[in-house]
């Protein structure tokens, strides 16, 4: 499978890190774990086999490529040439699905009896669901209480596909609880498969997720210049632990002229209701990586707010945090009415209703690109079936 620079140099230079970003800090029970988890992510990623597997079932099950759709009526709304990247359409509704069937195929190579897993806006938790039910491995999500409640439509879902659904009940009760609680698991059951969803984590989990998610970016640049003949002058995602804009922007970081966004969950715009971790967060070392998180001043994990229960984190992706050093990405909170605002009118101007995670991105879209005459890419990461029944 072709890839474009997921790793920085450094990355390339000491496995696990970009820049002076990333690591894995973890209970030594779990060292053993992580290291053949990376032995074989390394084994399989260059293996014929594997990656004719990964492909069958993208194209075949997930239903890929997703298309890249010109949304004329928004195009002509902001005054620019917007292309929606339909990871909505995805089996499943969401990216999620990419990095789930990857990571299925190396559990099932590492001989895994059982899959566990963390997830916010239930997403990566149906994903997750699905593959375990496809390939017969029993699975356990874990999903904070409060988010139960708001996504009970995904809830469903799991449990249908046979998946035992298990309440995060400390802290927030959204997903930096569930992370902690699948970790606090994997650290007593150390022989089950700890499939993550984000890219988030000690490593090798942010390569894995990086590498899986890159087919989005792969996709969205040779469908743009099938379409345009040209790059695109800017790319946008959401982002909350950076799975999604990873997946578009990896194939673009080394194309200086194409202009790179994404948008965080902003809650109600002032600290501390927000989950906009690279815009006001501070350096740290949290859930086995070293990056940026929403903290105080004794380092410790502040609760972050988003209406959007996937970016409703208070940690980051250790690429998306070198991306901001080295100022490639801009990082840009969107609070919550931007984005419902955004939902209404993508459902209203294109009939998509998308995740409201994604209805960030194309609030921070309309923004930037306003009378512009761009070409521009909006990563639609998720479909909204899940948030139609709420009250925005």
């Amino acid at each position: 499978m072709e890839t474009k620079t997921i790793l920085s140099k450094e990355a390339e230079k000491t496995p696990g890190f970009y820049g002076e970003f990333g690591g894995a800090f973890v209970p030594p029970v779990l060292e053993p774990n992580l290291s053949r988890l990376s032995e074989a992510f390394e084994k399989y990623r260059k293996d014929a086999d594997f990656n004719k597997e990964f492909l069958y079932y993208l194209k075949q099950y997930v239903g890929r490529p997703s298309p890249l759709y010109y949304a004329g009526r928004l195009s002509k709304h902001v005054g620019s040439n917007i292309y929606l990247k339909r990871e909505d359409l995805n089996h499943t509704g969401s990216h999620k699905i990419n990095n789930t069937i990857g990571q299925i195929l190396l559990a099932k190579r590492m001989g895994a009896t059982e899959i566990i897993a963390e997830t916010g806006a239930g997403q990566h938790g149906v994903a997750t669901a699905t593959v375990a039910a496809l390939f017969g491995i029993p699975c356990k999500v874990f999903m904070g209480e409060e988010d139960i409640q708001r996504q009970a439509m995904n809830v469903s879902r799991m449990k249908l596909l046979g998946t035992e659904v298990i309440p995060a009940t400390s802290g927030t009760k959204t997903l930096a609880d569930a992370v902690d609680a699948a970790l606090g698991y994997f650290v007593e059951h150390p022989d089950s498969y700890y499939l993550l969803g984000s890219q988030v984590g000690p490593h090798p989990y942010p390569n894995i997720v990086g590498y899986f998610q890159s087919v989005i970016g792969n996709e969205a640049r040779q469908q743009i210049m099938e379409t345009q003949g040209k790059l695109p002058d800017s790319i946008f995602a959401c982002i909350g632990g950076g799975s999604n804009a990873i997946g578009l922007f990896q194939a673009f970081l080394d194309d200086s002229a194409v202009r790179i966004y994404a948008a965080e969950g902003g809650g109600s715009g002032t600290m501390p209701f927000t989950a906009a971790t690279l815009s006001f967060g501070r350096l740290g070392h949290f859930q086995g990586t070293y990056s940026y998180c929403l903290s105080d001043d004794q380092g410790n994990p502040l609760p972050s707010h988003s209406i959007a229960a996937g970016l409703d984190y208070p940690g980051v992706s250790p690429q998306h945090a070198y991306l901001k050093e080295n100022n490639r990405v801009e990082y840009s909170p969107v609070t919550d009415k931007e984005a419902v605002d955004a939902y209404m009118a993508l459902s209203r101007l294109e009939g998509i209703i998308p995740a409201i995670e994604s209805a960030h991105a194309i609030a921070l879209a309309m923004k930037k690109l306003k009378d512009r005459n761009e070409v521009s890419i909006v990563n639609l990461s998720g479909r909204g079936d899940k948030d139609v029944a709420r009250d925005m």
